[in-house]
């Protein structure tokens, strides 16, 4: 194991694999946050950027599950639908992956956990943010800041489920979008940080290794998911949400 994980002792060795599961059943139930719990999860024991190359074999192999969920034809009928927020995001995440090795852990973590655990706090007390129809802009300005927030860190769930959730997605359009979503910035992510150096001869095998407990916890949690009701729904993406940023916030502070 020391070979393959020089970075990983025996104990942080079970503990990496069962936060994957953790991560792939939140992923399941409420169709996103597994790069924010495997980030703030890992980060426990190991630096940002080895945990950021963590998530992204897992993240493109359980993204591209989610997309397919409902078959080929409706995963493109969702690219054709958001095609601005896709490419904003694309063009922005190969950008800021390019900077992720020159930029302060603290700042990648604040800048990611406040407004995460703001709009899930606000949520959370009952104040709604509503779109009343789709608006070009307004999709390639969220693209745009969920592929800044995907190249630094590997998460752009929150601004993509605010617009989502802004938009009243039903439950199942929006798990099959957020994997279209997420699937293609996963794409994007992992060719971005073979560029960057994230991904490299010593964390492609660890990021390998989470596929599997990734996988088992995802499939896990759609067996859940099925028996949740809408307004359930919404409340446990914003619990996700809240408690994530928060931990986020608190690794940077200490």
């Amino acid at each position: 194991m020391d070979v393959l994980f020089p970075f990983l002792g025996p104990l942080t060795f079970i503990w990496a694999l069962g936060i994957a599961f953790c991560a792939g059943f939140v992923k399941g139930v409420v169709g996103f946050a597994m790069p924010l719990v495997l980030i703030s999860g890992l980060t426990l024991f190991l630096a940002p950027e080895l945990a950021l190359a963590g998530l992204i074999i897992p993240t493109l192999v359980t993204n591209t599950m989610q997309s397919l969920r409902h078959g080929p034809q409706a995963a493109w009928r969702s690219i054709k639908d958001f095609h601005y927020f896709l490419i904003a995001g694309g063009i922005t995440l190969v950008a800021a992956a390019q900077t992720v090795r020159i930029v302060p852990d603290t700042v990648l973590l604040l800048a990611i956990g406040i407004p995460t655990f703001a709009y899930a706090f606000i949520q959370l007390l009952g104040f709604a943010f509503s779109l009343s129809r789709r608006s070009a802009r307004v999709e390639i300005a969220v693209g745009a800041i969920a592929g800044v927030m995907g190249g630094f860190a590997g998460v752009w769930g929150p601004p993509t489920v605010m617009y989502l959730t802004a938009l009243g997605t039903p439950k199942a359009d929006q798990m099959r979008v957020q994997g279209v979503i997420y699937g293609a910035g996963s794409l994007a992510l992992f060719g971005a940080h073979i560029g960057s150096g994230v991904l490299r001869s010593d964390t492609i095998p660890f990021s390998v290794l989470l596929i599997l407990p990734a996988v088992l916890g995802m499939w896990v949690g759609g067996r859940v998911v099925d028996r949740i009701d809408q307004v359930m729904f919404k409340r446990a993406t914003l619990i996700v949400l809240l408690f994530a940023g928060a931990n986020l916030v608190r690794r940077a502070l200490t």
